[in-house]
């Protein structure tokens, strides 16, 4: 029996259509609204930070997003939400390898609405279980992880072609699918667009989601192709001292004050203290 308390609503902005949310999401969430597609997939990511903007700890058995929301079921709700809406979760190397026994579905982050997030994506007309994209330029990947080897998730390593090559070094299960996609200017970051183009190429997809980390998630707004932010505020501070880097939400990039990127607030959810919030930003319009 699932004891947790809904979720209430404190602000929330028409969207479009409600999504076929089964009673035991319904009752917790409330209303889940994504506006019409544009030919091209739409793109959210998710991600929790502390009150003064950490979101890892980035120490020895301390990384995780868990750490940052004190492995808050309401937050651990959601993210198994969101990954039961969309056809495909990307994710970096560095989260790959801050959580390695991961599975980027709904029922390994919140296994009491399993069912509930199976109907959902039957609903939605998706397969059992989104495509699992990892991302990493160098591919220093250990493919003997669960992710991997489970055969209980489709996956895909989006690489460079010298990536490619170290992957090829490996024994690689028949699960997982390797494709290089171009650089951009000849440095170490993968082209966001061509990335989005290798996932639709395996799983034609219509809602895309990025879960990080700072890195990855610094390039998909450098490219402007983040469609909405899903972001849980955790009531933690966390502190900096200097003798370890804390990552905010964004790494590697910079925007204002020259470009700064500004999001519109279009939801508010409250669980006890912690705040989930949903911000819509303008995306590149794009089409494959």
């Amino acid at each position: 029996m699932n004891v947790l308390a809904p979720l209430e609503t404190l602000f929330t902005v028409e969207r479009g259509s409600d999504l076929p949310l089964p009673p035991d999401l319904l009752t917790l969430f409330g209303h889940l609204q994504f506006p019409p597609r544009q030919g091209r997939p739409y793109v959210i990511g998710n991600f929790v930070t502390t009150l003064d903007g950490v979101v890892t700890l980035n120490e020895p058995g301390h990384v995780s997003g868990g750490d940052i929301s004190g492995f808050n079921r309401h937050d651990q709700m959601v993210m198994g939400l969101l990954r039961a809406t969309a056809d495909a979760v990307i994710v970096g190397a560095g989260t790959l390898r801050s959580a390695p026994k991961h599975l980027w579905t709904a029922e390994y982050i919140y296994p009491p609405l399993s069912h509930a997030y199976r109907q959902l994506r039957t609903s939605l007309g998706k397969p059992v279980q989104p495509l699992n994209v990892i991302v990493s330029a160098h591919a220093n990947i250990n493919l003997d992880l669960p992710v991997f080897q489970s055969g209980q998730v489709p996956v895909v390593i989006v690489t460079t072609p010298d990536g490619l090559q170290r992957i090829r070094e490996q024994h690689l299960p028949r699960s997982v699918q390797v494709l290089p996609v171009r650089t951009i200017h000849s440095t170490d970051s993968l082209d966001v667009r061509a990335i989005l183009e290798a996932v639709n190429h395996v799983q034609r997809s219509e809602m895309i989601l990025v879960e990080g980390g700072p890195q990855l998630m610094g390039d998909f707004f450098a490219e402007q192709s983040i469609d909405e932010l899903f972001l849980t505020l955790a009531p933690q501070i966390a502190g900096r001292d200097g003798h370890i880097d804390r990552p905010g939400l964004v790494s590697g990039k910079r925007f204002a004050p020259e470009h700064p990127l500004w999001g519109t607030l279009i939801g508010v959810k409250r669980g006890g203290s912690h705040l989930f919030l949903r911000y819509a930003f303008e995306a590149v319009a794009f089409a494959f």
